[in-house]
């Protein structure tokens, strides 16, 4: 028998090492006055900010899901590390924590440093926009688990948060107002039924939408989820926000009360924001009933704010983000359904 050794196997340390240094610099951008050790140790510390009476630590993770494939099949993975970093700190910003730091997971068949020093790249990016510290991570080199040139992603973060300024929901109340922040596209929801809907109408993925359009189907499916944090906490600084959502898996039919009472629903206007044109191809080329559609896709909402009605055209003024009144909060009786669209 030849003699063997960790790369015959498919693993190659080496090339872990390589991706290493060439991801340092990117890393170090992330880095604030309050991490306490850099990349390369056993376990990353980072102190809690000073000033803070009741700090309370609000954690999340998440992925990317199969939203990698289509990644893969377009050989573009410059925006799919922003994506998992916003699923993560878009999550528990619903509460009001500032994201303080952030871990990624990078699991592949083949460790191709090129392609793997991209995608992390791009998650330092997610983490400099939504002002927490990538603190470290894990490469995970599996032959046999994942296909030679397929990799996943997996994200992790802390925030933190004073215990009084903590966003429960429990202010929330009827006659509320419901102001929906503009999504980037599909975020990371629903790729299953959208790669499903890509191959069944035999789309090109790199030519555009119809003649109007200048922008690839490609880059409007992979355009990275919008990190909400930078907006929305300045407008916790400024006003009284009695809740919020973020609009992932389940759409707006799912996700916005989760964050209230169950006495309380919602009244939505589907009329009072435009619906992005990539919405609309993917209903028509896949025969999507629009019920469908709203629990499935964000519809071009992609985080919703729940404010008292007299503020709410300030918070429109503030925010620096395309944002509409789309509706509002409702008490409901015994028999009602929690989500009303408008129109029945």
């Amino acid at each position: 028998m030849d003699k063997l050794d960790y790369r015959s196997s498919g693993v190659d340390i080496d090339a872990g090492n390589d991706l290493v240094e060439r991801i340092k610099p990117a890393i170090r951008q992330t880095l604030h006055k309050h991490v306490l050790t850099g990349i390369g140790g056993f376990g990353a510390m980072v102190a809690v900010p000073p000033g803070m009476h009741e700090p309370v630590l609000v954690s999340g993770t998440d992925g990317v899901g199969t939203k990698l494939l289509l990644a893969l099949e377009c050989q573009q993975h410059s925006g799919i590390g922003i994506d998992l970093v916003a699923m993560c700190v878009n999550d528990i910003l619903v509460q009001g924590a500032k994201p303080l730091f952030f871990l990624d997971y990078y699991a592949c068949g083949k460790l191709v440093v090129e392609q793997a020093a991209v995608v992390i790249e791009s998650i330092a990016r997610g983490c400099s926009i939504a002002g927490c510290a990538l603190v470290g991570g894990e490469t995970a080199e599996m032959p046999g688990m994942y296909a030679t040139d397929h990799y996943d992603l997996a994200g992790f973060t802390v925030g933190i948060a004073e215990r009084k300024q903590l966003i429960t929901g429990a202010a929330i109340q009827p006659d509320d107002v419901l102001i929906g922040i503009a999504s980037s596209g599909p975020h990371s929801n629903g790729y299953s039924l959208i790669r499903r809907i890509v191959e069944a109408s035999g789309a090109n993925l790199q030519q555009p939408l119809d003649t109007n359009a200048t922008t690839s189907l490609a880059d409007l499916l992979l355009a990275p989820t919008t990190i909400y944090v930078p907006h929305v906490l300045k407008l916790l600084d400024a006003f009284s926000i009695h809740g919020m959502a973020h609009i992932t898996g389940g759409g707006l039919t799912d996700n916005i009360t989760r964050v209230m009472a169950a006495q309380l629903g919602v009244e939505i206007d589907m009329r009072s924001w435009p619906r992005p044109p990539i919405f609309s191809w993917l209903q028509q080329h896949g025969n999507i009933d629009e019920l469908e559609m709203r629990r499935t896709f964000n519809c071009g909402i992609g985080y919703v704010l729940i404010v008292a009605a007299a503020e709410a055209e300030a918070i429109l003024q503030a925010l620096e983000l395309p944002a509409w009144i789309i509706g509002r909060v409702i008490s409901l009786e015994s028999t009602d359904e929690r989500v009303r669209y408008l129109p029945a």
